[in-house]
């Protein structure tokens, strides 16, 4: 079944199940029933597959104060926390899903490598990477799978790259990441690919010698100074090594899908000289397409007075990102695709101290694709019939399984 995703109606009590569905055609919009209860409040109860009842949050400026807000938590073993499958006894992924100060405490460590000015750094590294699968790409058969060929394989040799794992374990690390994401397989087999990849962190992390080399060294250093346990540092590294190939390579393909759709933004984005004009271009798309669409989950730890409710502590909340940047009070006209507009108050990467660490690296890897790929394929088009892709309903990132081009 391409394109839909399975139902998600209103239970017996009238409340929406969570997450809901898309509209039929409507791929790169939130579900209408998102839409509805924003234009109905700020803040209204959602149904999750556990039967449990948490605030869904729809506005920019709620969720940017509760996102800042240390009274909410991240932390998953909290009372309340709305999780969005059954937890698994390893479901805490390092530091992502855990509050300060030992939330700061490990993400300083891996904080470094994710600099601005290193960042920068990779930049020709990336783009050596980028025309060496386009090259490929253009030397093999065409209709190809840009997703397969291109859009995968892009972020998940560059995130190889900085963190010192040898490229070609790629299908295992792929295969086993997609299941982690799933919101569809049993809890037996995502602790199954969980325990897969920290295993395979693990055993990398014993070869390796500590030291600047990559940041597994790095890790190994910290391990040595008695700063982690090994079974830490594989966690993050299990954390890096998915959320630097996974999130990327559904931005550039559904990315692409949207601009080969509106093909006078692609050409304003095809014909820019100006980086900055490029750089505005990914910050729309981060906005527009809000591929982490199941919402951030909290848990209240203290009274909240907001919107004019009362968030009560043990109560747990869905930050629905792709409302908040859709919320026309922050960008006008929301449901349009406009490269011209400024969209740097997006939450595509969240807000507060659980900021996505890769979003510099995320955002050169997405100029950098943009401004080579249209430019040296100005013919690129889609392959298919729009509405007989296959959409990523069911995972925790959103996205398209391929995309079908010819040139």
């Amino acid at each position: 079944m391409s394109g839909t995703a399975a139902p998600h109606g209103t239970t017996p009590g009238g409340i929406h199940a969570f997450p809901m569905d898309r509209a039929a055609g409507c791929p790169f919009d939130p579900p209408p029933g998102l839409r509805e209860a924003q234009r109905s409040g700020p803040l209204t109860r959602v149904r999750l597959w556990d039967g449990s009842a948490p605030w869904l949050v729809t506005r920019h400026a709620d969720q940017r104060a509760l996102l800042a807000d240390p009274r909410v938590s991240a932390d998953i073993t909290r009372p309340g926390y709305p999780a969005s499958a059954p937890v698994t006894g390893s479901a805490r992924m390092s530091f992502i899903l855990m509050d300060d100060p030992e939330h700061n405490r490990l993400r300083r460590m891996v904080t470094a490598p994710f600099t601005v000015r290193r960042m920068e750094a990779m930049r020709p590294t990336i783009q050596r990477i980028v025309d060496g699968f386009l090259d490929e790409l253009l030397a093999g058969p065409a209709p190809a799978d840009l997703v397969a060929r291109f859009a995968l394989p892009v972020p998940s040799l560059v995130i190889c790259e900085l963190l010192g794992v040898p490229y070609a374990d790629h299908d295992f690390f792929q295969e086993n990441s997609r299941i982690l994401i799933s919101r569809t397989v049993e809890p037996e087999q995502r602790a199954a690919a969980h325990a897969n990849l920290t295993g395979y962190l693990d055993g990398l992390l014993a070869r390796k010698t500590a030291g600047p080399t990559d940041l597994l060294s790095g890790l190994v250093g910290r391990v040595d100074a008695g700063e982690l346990t090994r079974e830490q540092a594989a966690e993050t590294g299990v954390l890096l090594l998915l959320a630097g190939h996974e999130t990327t390579a559904n931005m550039i393909a559904l990315g692409t899908l949207a601009l080969l759709e509106n093909p006078g933004q692609l050409a304003l984005l095809r014909d820019a000289d100006d980086p900055r004009v490029v750089a505005s271009a990914v910050e729309e798309l981060l906005r527009y397409l809000t591929i982490t669409h199941s919402g951030r989950r909290r848990a209240v730890l203290e009274d909240i007075e907001i919107a004019g409710q009362t968030l009560r502590a043990g109560e747990g909340i869905v930050l629905a990102n792709d409302l908040a940047n859709r919320d026309p009070d922050v960008f006008p006209d929301p449901d349009r695709l406009d490269l011209a507009r400024d969209s740097r108050r997006h939450l595509a990467f969240g807000f507060g101290v659980h900021q996505c660490l890769g979003q510099t690296l995320a955002r050169i890897e997405l100029q950098v694709v943009h401004s080579t790929l249209h430019r040296r394929i100005p013919t690129l088009r889609l392959a298919a019939d729009r509405d007989d892709l296959s959409f990523k309903h069911d995972g925790a990132v959103y996205g398209v399984h391929a995309l079908p081009v010819t040139w």
